[in-house]
């Protein structure tokens, strides 16, 4: 260490009261985090890119400072889908601060990941009062049985209104309009469902037809449009 000759030439004073630092919850119990390994927890959350035309959901598992667990889920170019990736190869593995030093290919996955270490490092996780954390996979409980992930994706204009495309349910394939032409249903196709019945076998027509499903008033609307030709 090196000391300039202010410093040299002081005499010493006696510290006071040492505190630490202020214990955090972490998956059910108060940890006082000197260290990246004393960090565990589950979370997720939001990143965007520079001109803010994408966005990341990034969910990540940390056991003793070490990601055992990552979600990546992008929304805006095309480019975003193959950083996506490379950020999964990338980040298990490493600890959090690796992570946050490490280029994770586009924008708005490095921004998620930044904002993951605030959360996860002050102890703002979804596991901090789960006594023992959450087991490595249970990011994929988000994407439900046919691990896809829920996407909403709507579209509308003012001469014609609304068109529904995609919702949680799945790819929307018709609107059901009321006597006033407005939305009360829909049909959909659960892709998830759809590419598990053809993956065991069966006919894709077959298929289409078994993952469809309705939602609201669809069985009493007074006119069916497909939302992506009408």
């Amino acid at each position: 260490m090196i000391y300039t000759t202010e410093v040299q030439n002081m005499c010493p004073i006696a510290k006071g009261a040492y505190h630490g630092p202020a214990p955090i919850p972490e998956e059910g119990k108060w940890v006082k985090v000197k260290e990246l390994k004393d960090i565990s927890g589950f979370t997720h959350g939001i990143g965007w890119c520079a001109p803010q035309q994408g966005a990341c959901k990034l969910t990540l598992n940390v056991k003793d400072g070490i990601i055992e667990e990552a979600l990546v889920e992008t929304l805006g170019c095309s480019g975003m889908t193959h950083s996506a990736a490379m950020a999964s190869e990338i980040l298990i593995g490493k600890t959090l601060l690796e992570a946050l030093n490490t280029d994770l290919v586009c924008d708005a996955i490095n921004t998620a990941m930044r904002e993951l270490f605030l959360q996860i490092v002050y102890g703002r996780s979804q596991s901090a009062f789960s006594e023992g954390g959450l087991a490595v996979g249970a990011s994929l409980e988000d994407l439900g049985k046919g691990l896809r992930s829920q996407i909403g994706t709507t579209f509308a204009t003012k001469e014609k209104g609304p068109r529904y495309l995609e919702l949680t349910e799945g790819y929307i394939t018709k609107l059901a309009l009321n006597a006033n032409s407005e939305i009360v249903g829909y049909e959909f196709v659960s892709i998830g469902k759809m590419m598990d019945f053809i993956k065991k076998g069966m006919d894709a027509n077959e298929a289409v037809t078994k993952a469809t499903g309705h939602y609201g008033q669809f069985d009493n609307a007074v006119k069916y449009v497909d939302p992506r030709q009408e």
